[in-house]
Formats: C-alpha cells, sequence, structure tokens
C-alpha cells in the first residue's frame, strides 16, 4: 500500500484551525435545534428541509453579491455534486430516524462511529494514511464521544436492533460526506461552491422525503401541512434562519475548507470537539452542569486530538 505524502506543518496547523473553529461553531447549533423542537415541538425532517432551503438560499445571496462566479460549478461537476446532496440529505434522514429510536445519547455516539469509517475508507478509496497514531486517536475520540453524550449509562441502552442499525448507518453518511467533500477539494471545487449546491440540492431530497407517507418513516410522521409547522410563529421562524444561515453555514463552510487542507480522516476526528465544545455551551447558556464522566470524555476527546496533531507534525518535519 502506497501512502499519502504528509501535508507540511504549516497546511497542518492552518488545517487543525479552521476544522476546531468549525466544530465550535457547529456546536452551538444544538442550541438552536433543541429550542425549535421543544418549545415548538418543530418535527425533526421539517425542520432539517428549512435549514437546509435557508443555507441554499443564504450561499445564493451572499455569493451572488460577492463573487457570483463561485455560484457555477460547471456541468462536469453538477451530477457529482447533486449525488453529493442525496448523501447530506440521507444522513439527515438516518440521524433523525436514529434519534427517534434510541433517543439523543446513543445517536450522539453512533454518528461519530464516522471516525473509524472514514479512517478506513479513506485509507481504501483515497489511499489516505492509517497507522497506529491514527487508530489510537480514534478509539480516545469514539470512547470521549460515549462519555460526554451520557450513552455509557446502562439505561440509554434501551433500543432495538433497527435503532442500532440505523445509528451506524448514519455515521456511515457522514464519512460519506467528509469523504466526498475531501474529492470536490481534489476536483478544484471551490468549497463554497461546495455547499450551496450540496445543500441546495439536499434541500430538493428532503422536501420528498418530507412528502413521502408518513409510514414509510416509522417515528417520524410529516406530511404537506407540516411542511409550515411554524404557522405565524415569526420568532420561531428567525430562530430557524439565523441557524441556517450563521452556524450553519459557517459551521460547515470552515469544514468544507479544512477539507482542503487535511486528510478527510483527520478532519473528521476533529470535528469529534463537537460535543465538548456543545456541552460547555450547554453549561453556560442552559445552565446544564457537567459530570465528572463528561469531563473526562471531554479531555479524551481532546487529548486524542492534541495527540494527533504532535505526531502528525513530527512526522512532516521528519519528512521534510
Amino acid at each position: 500500500m502506497e501512502a499519502t505524502t504528509t501535508p507540511g506543518s504549516s497546511t497542518l496547523t492552518r488545517g487543525y484551525a479552521i476544522a476546531l473553529v468549525s466544530a465550535v461553531i457547529l456546536s452551538t447549533t444544538a442550541v438552536f435545534i433543541r429550542h425549535l423542537t421543544v418549545a415548538y415541538d418543530m418535527p425533526p425532517l421539517v425542520l432539517a428541509f428549512w435549514r437546509d432551503a435557508f443555507v441554499a438560499l443564504t450561499l445564493l445571496v451572499v455569493l451572488g453579491v460577492v463573487r457570483p462566479v463561485l455560484l457555477r460549478a460547471g456541468r462536469q461537476h453538477l451530477s457529482y455534486l447533486i449525488l453529493y446532496g442525496l448523501t447530506l440529505a440521507i444522513f439527515n434522514t438516518l440521524w433523525t430516524y436514529s434519534v427517534s429510536l434510541v433517543g439523543a445519547a446513543i445517536g450522539t455516539v453512533l454518528v461519530y462511529c464516522s471516525v473509524a469509517f472514514t479512517a478506513l475508507l479513506g485509507w481504501w478509496l483515497l489511499k489516505e494514511r492509517l497507522d497506529a497514531v491514527k487508530l489510537l486517536a480514534v478509539v480516545l475520540c469514539l470512547a470521549g464521544c460515549a462519555a460526554v453524550s451520557g450513552a455509557l449509562d446502562p439505561p440509554s441502552w434501551h433500543a432495538n436492533m433497527l435503532g442500532m442499525i440505523t445509528g451506524m448507518l448514519s455515521g456511515l453518511c457522514y464519512s460519506i460526506y467528509s469523504l466526498m467533500g475531501r474529492s470536490a477539494s481534489q476536483r478544484g471545487l471551490n468549497p463554497w461552491t461546495t455547499l450551496f449546491y450540496t445543500f441546495g440540492s439536499a434541500a430538493g431530497f428532503l422536501l420528498l422525503f418530507n412528502l413521502l407517507p408518513g409510514a414509510l418513516w416509522p417515528g417520524i410522521d410529516t406530511g404537506t401541512g407540516d411542511l409550515f409547522w411554524l404557522g405565524n410563529a415569526g420568532a420561531g421562524w428567525a430562530i430557524l434562519f439565523v441557524l441556517a444561515a450563521g452556524p450553519t453555514v459557517t459551521g460547515f463552510g470552515l469544514y468544507n475548507v479544512s477539507l482542503g487542507y487535511l486528510p478527510a480522516s483527520v478532519a473528521n476526528l476533529i470535528v469529534t470537539t463537537e460535543p465538548v465544545f456543545t456541552a460547555v455551551i450547554a453549561f453556560f447558556v442552559l445552565g446544564e452542569r457537567l459530570s465528572g464522566m463528561q469531563l473526562a470524555g471531554s479531555l479524551m476527546i481532546l487529548g486524542g486530538v492534541l495527540f494527533l496533531r504532535v505526531c502528525e507534525g513530527r512526522a512532516a518535519r521528519e519528512t521534510r
């Protein structure tokens, strides 16, 4: 097996910084989503549709004013970007379905099994390096996510097999999303162009998913009338738009940018710090207290990422 060339130290530093900022920004989305699902009892799939649609609309306006050229991807890339959007839509659906079946704690752990999938698939498909250092970082991050999410609590594991399989598939889709982002970068696509077409396509697919009979999605019963669930709740629509135009655009955009500097497996590992930042934000904003287990899990995740950064930096220096 031929390993890829190790990125330079400055490139690694830039990539790590961008990915960490992405994780911090994405961690704020949980506060918005929690408020919309609790205060307005908004169906998750409907929320996912409007979130993606508002992301695409925001990028259409901003890029149209700032750099209109970024709205053109080229015909040769359209089919790839639509497939990329379908992957995002399926991920959103499986994630919603998983949480409805097994709860948020187990669902979080299952989706972050993507770090293992991404490491293996990145090694297989993109020839990314896979060594003992990266494997140890994967184990630390997975264990840390389990501790932070509270999934180590025995009552949390009262789940059925279908829910567990769905959660694992959501993690697989997230890893494919990361690998496709890395591939888009290698194709020369601008990360913001990729983001616009991906979320636009995903919104179209999610619209179709919402219009399908509810029986096709056990536990997620939506229909045509539910698309405008918020009705005349102006505050709810405003929060939904801010969620999309703010942390979603910036967080996912920076994640796409980081994939231009880092292997998909490394970028995905760094983003596993998101539950740590979410727990910290929940402590200050929602008054939720961190347990000793959550603090330990946070240190494991951060330690895994720091360990990987130090070893990658050393490898870069040795390569030079």
